[in-house]
Order: structure tokens, then sequence, then C-alpha cells
């Protein structure tokens, strides 16, 4: 199996779930917030599709500049934003080469070294991994009781 191919299997297995658990998430219940200080569950929902799209993006194409760039966020659904979202990401993943994967990166300005694009990629998954466990507890906490397991095969 190519790097790219478990590439994919890999944020799948993680993205199918974050996207069962957003939609979830009812247009009256995007302002919710388990306390003053978090985010709102829309702000959270954008902040993992976001960001993760920005991990795969700099890993893609090499320019570590473009993970300070602010992704345009199209006035849509949450629904409809993790389904767009998800597709840009993985066309992203989908044209990555094994060595894509194995280019290394200068991400000092981000975190204060250099690794390969497999490694920035693994840890964008490890992102979305936290952001997507606090979405746990946010649906949780709306009543939701029928969740996904963790991942998804």
């Amino acid at each position: 199996m190519s790097q790219t191919d478990q590439m994919i299997a890999l944020f799948k297995s993680h993205r199918d779930v974050t996207n069962a658990l957003i939609g979830k998430i009812k247009p009256e219940q995007e302002a919710y917030q388990p306390t003053p200080t978090s985010m709102s569950a829309k702000q959270l929902a954008v902040h993992i599709l976001t960001t993760t799209y920005k991990f795969v993006r700099v890993a893609s194409t090499g320019n570590p500049s473009l993970f300070k760039e602010k992704t345009e966020v199209p006035q849509a659904s949450l629904q409809e934003l993790a389904e767009s979202l998800t597709e840009r990401t993985l066309a992203l993943i989908q044209g990555m080469t094994d060595e894509d994967w194995e280019r290394e990166l200068d991400v000092t300005d981000i975190l204060g070294k250099k690794m390969k694009a497999n490694a920035f990629f693994r840890l964008g998954i490890d992102h979305e991994i936290h952001h997507k466990g606090q979405l746990f507890v946010y649906v949780r906490e709306m009543g939701y009781t029928d969740l996904p397991f963790y991942t998804k095969k």
C-alpha cells in the first residue's frame, strides 16, 4: 500500500467521524459553548475543518507560508462546509506521491523545526483528533447519545 493510500485511510477514518458529529449540530445549536471561554460549536467545527486543510495544503505543496493564510469559508451550512472541505482536503492527499510525503518541510516559523511532509500531515491529524474529542463532548452535552465510534474503518 502506498503512503498516499495509507494517509487517505488515516484521514478518512477520523474525518468520517468528525463529519458525523458535525452532522448532529442543528443550526440553532451552532452557538452552543460548554463554557463561556470555549469556542462555539460552529467555531470548533470550522476550526477543525480549516486547520486540517491547512496542514494538508502545506504537506502537499511544500510551502509552509500557506499555513498562515486565512482559509476562505463560504456561507454554507456546517454540513455543506464539512463536505466541501473534506473533498478539497482529500483531493490534495490523493494528488501526493511517495516522494512528496518524504519531502522535508521547513516549518520552523510554525513549529520551530524541519520535518517531513508525512510527519507534518500526521500532526494535522493529531490536531483534528484532539478537537474531535472536544466535539464529542459538545454533542453529548447537546443531548445526543447515539454517537459514532472514535474512528471508522
